[in-house]
């Protein structure tokens, strides 16, 4: 099921874009920005599409932050040979809605004002597959993302929150995130065309947030899928998220293939007799 955005403070209008112009200034740059919920493999995901305008754009303006409920969770460049634009997509913040937000982060580079912004309102569909029941381990040395960063000291994560967790993330310049509380589970699901197994599992993916401490200092945050797709773990996957108490995000690594150690998909504690 997917339900378009509607335009803030026009009620019923749904999947038009909201675009706010530097008035009264010939040279005006301008954003709109266009995104709609849905769910991906039962969880409730943010699709975006940010344009930009001017009449005199010119190549490349890298910094433009896209925001979730006004916390920074994806930045982007409008390259002008692909139509100035540029896309993304990544798991809603819980809530029935979410407010998405384009904002240039600092002046274009052939303006010097900046400040351009643009926002929608999402409605995040309330029927996909939340919660579920079941754990992740992760094990075999240390499990390594992609080649960016290492899992350390194993991890096991629960869906229902009920029983301890632990997650350890390194990566290069001796960064070190380590989870302190496992504050939601946002989806544990089993996807059909993913087998986990061996052994049998209730889910093969889950989705979290937690917050903890970077390189000592608290109040940093976390968004993280797992993924199990059987053994010897060579297709298991795993992407994050790390943002900072003021919004920026520290790290950000997709969804993808492990180069190193397993994700282990098993029934929860103490369900032990399947």
């Amino acid at each position: 099921m997917r339900e378009r955005i509607r335009e803030i403070g026009v009620i019923g209008a749904l999947a038009l874009t909201v675009q706010l112009l530097m008035s009264g200034v010939a040279s005006a740059h301008g954003l709109s920005i266009v995104a709609e919920g849905t769910c991906e493999a039962g969880t409730p995901t943010v699709s975006f599409t940010v344009t930009a305008y001017s009449p005199l754009f010119e190549g490349v303006h890298p910094n433009v932050g896209v925001y979730f409920n006004n916390v920074l969770v994806y930045t982007g460049a409008f390259v002008q040979a692909t139509g100035n634009t540029f896309s993304g997509s990544l798991p809603a913040p819980s809530g029935p809605t979410v407010a998405v937000g384009a904002r240039a982060i600092g002046p274009w580079t052939d303006d010097a004002s900046g400040g351009q912004e643009a926002s929608a309102l999402v409605i995040v569909p309330s029927d996909c597959v939340e919660g579920g029941s079941g754990r992740f381990t992760g094990g075999g040395k240390q499990v390594e993302v992609g080649g960016v960063a290492k899992i350390t000291r194993g991890l096991t994560i629960h869906c229902d929150l009920l029983l301890s967790n632990n997650l350890e993330i390194n990566w290069d310049g001796g960064n070190n995130f380590h989870m302190l509380d496992h504050l939601e589970t946002l989806a544990c699901f089993d996807d059909p065309d993913i087998d986990q197994t061996p052994p049998a599992a209730p889910l093969d993916t889950l989705i979290g947030r937690g917050t903890g401490r970077l390189n000592g200092v608290s109040g940093y945050s976390i968004v993280f899928t797992l993924i199990d797709a059987g053994e010897p773990g060579r297709n298991d996957q795993m992407g994050f998220t790390i943002t900072a108490p003021n919004g920026t995000v520290v790290i950000n690594v997709p969804v993808t293939n492990l180069t190193g150690g397993n994700l282990q998909a098993h029934y929860d504690q103490p369900h032990k007799n399947k």
